[in-house]
């Protein structure tokens, strides 16, 4: 597999089940992890492990999952892609102030981090909304009096 290519993989059949249930509980320990070969061990970075862990996960549901890489500086129409929304809607946060962007020349360059780091406020922040509406006592004037008019 090429550095490049992106790979998906399908969740495994009912034989491997017990395999992927014991790998997902390797990986979810608080043990050192290694990976092993003839020629030696290497310690398993946190950050693969994390990876691992969530893709293990993902199949054990019944989920195919693909990685791919990403590179670290991306274009406006990247990001905008990343996050699901129109590039003149990304220009406008970034010349908010809301994600930070360089401009090496005349196109605006946005790091993946920052992107990443962006998408998780805002979800953070919608839950936050969305937690105060649900606890919210707006009353009903049309049930003010407890009685419903059908007709």
């Amino acid at each position: 597999m090429g550095a490049l290519m992106n790979h998906t993989v399908l969740p495994p059949g009912a034989d491997d089940r017990d395999l992927l249930a014991a790998l997902k509980a390797v990986l979810a320990g608080h043990e050192d992890v290694s990976i092993s070969t003839p020629d030696g061990s290497v310690p398993l970075p946190d950050s693969v492990r994390g990876l691992l862990v969530d893709a293990v996960t993902a199949l054990d549901r019944g989920q195919a999952v693909t990685v791919e890489p990403h590179r670290t500086v991306l274009t406006t129409q990247e990001a905008a892609e990343l996050l699901g929304i129109t590039r003149p809607t990304l220009v406008r946060l970034l010349e908010a102030g809301k994600i930070p962007y360089t401009s090496p020349g005349r196109h605006r360059r946005v790091e993946l981090a920052d992107v990443l780091e962006f998408q998780q406020r805002e979800r953070g922040r919608r839950g936050q909304v969305f937690e105060e509406m649900a606890h919210e006592d707006i009353p009903d004037p049309a049930a003010a009096d407890s009685f419903v008019s059908t007709r």
